[in-house]
């Protein structure tokens, strides 16, 4: 029986010596277009495709593998007296290695001028019909999508004349998967252009970045999955400097502490411990602001996740190298930064584009059996419409610590409270049951800073209690989303203790 090799790829890369090899084992080579030119001038002996189909390229190349003598070959059960049959009687030689890879749809979607015909001409149709035709018939066909798999197929040629079984179904399911990651991608840009929010069907691809050592706990496995052409601002596409590998609970408490820097365009120290924020603090430089966050809780810090807006300069890296903390995550480092940091082994650094436009995605959290879907909360105070629900109105000092305090108390679990001033937290309240146990606690945290602090909440009083604890603490001014059919308790009680109480309209939940 005639050896034949079917090969036509985008990825050019080590396909000569591919060819050659195979050439030298007795393959025929089958190839088209750029590829065919490519193994020609390299001196590889190629027969055109239109050569074995008997029929030209037609339709600016849209038509040229979709034909039965190559469908033919690549889908014949070899040992089958019936395949046999038709085989001979229609002329159709047996294809037993196919490489294949794709037209850059994803390439091409990438480039910020692409136009939407550049998109639709990359959408390859051939392609996956040969590689999904080769992968169904993997008990007789060698399929091969990625360069790196070209030394093991042709280890095992060398070594037996043929494949390993486990071998070509261990390559027939990465084709289904790369197909299967293609056409994701397709229809993700696809379903984008058409305008529809809640397609009947959801396809994503994430792409292996990280085999963790284990999950959340040391008996959970995990590993860690990146979005292509995900957001650059993102602990995905950070470049890690120094340090250990990344763990899940880093990965997590770093996406948090991202996500609460990103509301702040002065310069902003954020500490995160368990996905909570224990520190936040703004200031004139990153050394002001780091000096703020770890004053808020400088108990908590401890073996915490920092992130900062701005470069981190020798002086904060001092101060930074004085704590034992598992990451540090700014724009950039200088080089007398880098030189203090990396002075200690195990602290990751990283670095994240600060200055990228920042795409808004879709956030999907999994259930068992399912997936969630829904926007980031982006909904700041200034798109709120905001009252003052009080007899007296918050002052202008006031007003700065209320907006620090409602950037800050969206990041935090519900049930959640702040208490601030206006640029540093000075005690947080995360995750309770009830509103007033937050309130206790991020009270009690904050202890005599409280008096002439503000508190924010994530959602409103369903009590007037809450308002009450703050009174007894020395809070000055209250902002919270309002919605409870006892709002007006609260409102009587803030005015009772001269307390000045913003209502915004918008809760801001986080479980």
């Amino acid at each position: 029986m005639k050896k034949r090799a079917l090969i036509s790829v985008s990825d050019k890369n080590g396909i000569v010596d591919f060819a050659k090899e195979l050439a030298s084992l007795g393959y025929e080579i089958i190839s088209t277009g750029g590829t065919k030119k490519a193994l020609q001038e390299s001196g590889v002996d190629v027969i055109g495709v239109s050569d074995v189909t008997g029929f030209p390229e037609i339709l600016e190349g849209r038509v040229k593998t979709l034909n039965p003598m190559i469908h033919g070959g690549l889908l014949a059960k070899f040992d089958q007296p019936g395949h046999h049959a038709q085989m001979e009687e229609h002329g159709i030689d047996p294809i037993s290695i196919v490489c294949v890879n794709l037209y850059p749809f994803q390439q091409t979607i990438a480039k910020s001028d692409a136009s939407v015909e550049d998109a639709i001409e990359n959408i390859d149709i051939g392609g996956p019909a040969m590689l999904r035709a080769s992968a169904k018939n993997h008990q007789y066909v060698t399929v091969v999508i990625d360069p790196s798999d070209y030394g093991t197929v042709l280890s095992e040629l060398n070594e037996n004349g043929e494949t390993q079984p486990a071998t070509r179904r261990r390559l027939a399911a990465k084709v289904f998967r790369h197909t299967a990651s293609y056409d994701s991608l397709i229809a993700e840009y696809m379903t984008k252009l058409a305008g529809e929010e809640n397609p009947e069907k959801m396809t994503v691809t994430y792409e292996l970045k990280q085999t963790l050592r284990y999950g959340e706990n040391p008996h959970q496995k995990a590993a860690f999955y990146r979005k292509p052409l995900g957001s650059e601002f993102s602990i995905a596409n950070a470049e890690q400097l120094h340090g250990k590998e990344l763990s899940y609970n880093n990965i997590n408490d770093a996406e948090a502490a991202l996500q609460i820097v990103r509301e702040f365009k002065d310069p902003a120290a954020v500490a995160v411990k368990h996905m909570n924020p224990c520190g936040v603090g703004t200031g004139k430089d990153t050394y002001d602001a780091f000096t703020k966050a770890f004053e808020a809780d400088p108990v908590s810090i401890f073996g915490g996740i920092i992130a900062l807006n701005r470069e981190v300069d020798a002086e904060t890296a001092k101060k930074l190298h004085e704590i034992f903390l598992e990451i540090v995550i700014a724009p950039s480092y200088s080089e007398e930064a880098l030189e203090i940091l990396t002075g200690k082994k195990n602290i990751r650094l990283l670095t994240i584009p600060f200055d990228v436009e920042k795409k808004e995605e879709a956030r999907l959290t999994s259930i068992e059996g399912g997936l969630l879907v829904q926007e980031y909360d982006r909904y700041s105070l200034e798109d709120a419409t905001v009252t003052v629900a009080t007899r007296r109105e918050p002052t202008e000092e006031e007003w700065a610590a209320l907006k620090l305090g409602w950037k800050v108390v969206k990041h935090v679990k519900s049930n959640a409270i702040v208490v601030n001033n206006k640029e540093m937290t000075l005690g947080v309240g995360a995750g309770q049951m009830n509103r007033v146990g937050a309130a206790k606690i991020a009270l009690e945290q904050a202890g005599h800073r409280a008096e002439g602090a503000v508190l924010a909440s994530d959602a409103f009083f369903p009590m007037d209690d809450t308002v009450e604890a703050a009174a007894k603490a020395g809070i000055t001014a209250i902002i919270q989303p309002g919605g409870s059919i006892k709002d007006q308790d609260s409102v009587k009680k803030a005015d009772e203790y001269g307390i000045a109480m913003v209502l915004t309209g918008v809760r801001h939940f986080k479980h």
